[in-house]
């Protein structure tokens, strides 16, 4: 079943992405990122990310290329290679007040798996 699930959410977060209607954080570090990413995911490694979700919006923009996500956003979805970080990052998000924010349980494993198709 878990796996149907995340199935479900890689059609998701395809859906989103053709949409443009997700911001979507990858919070592994930059060399991983560099190996290999999703497509419009934005790098943000998970040791500062709480400090960059802090940052004034024009700042953020500065620093990351894209308007700062809003705490009243529903389409604000965090990644990392298999889920624990991502979901560490919800954690964080949550507590600042990102209360609509998810993430990608599958990460970049799942995404990879389903894109070699």
């Amino acid at each position: 079943i878990a796996n149907n699930r995340i199935s479900t959410l890689y059609q998701l977060l395809k859906a989103m992405l053709a949409n443009h209607s997700v911001q979507l954080f990858d919070v592994r570090n930059p060399d991983e990122f560099l190996a290999g990413r999703i497509p419009d995911s934005i790098n943000i490694p998970l040791g500062q990310l709480e400090e960059s979700l802090k940052l004034p919006p024009l700042q953020f923009q500065q620093q990351f290329g894209v308007k700062a996500p809003k705490k009243e956003d529903d389409d604000i979805v965090f990644h990392c290679r298999s889920g624990k970080r991502s979901l560490t990052a919800l954690e964080i998000a949550h507590r600042l007040g990102f209360s609509k924010a998810r993430h990608y349980a599958g990460g970049y494993i799942d995404w990879e798996e389903h894109e070699k198709k």
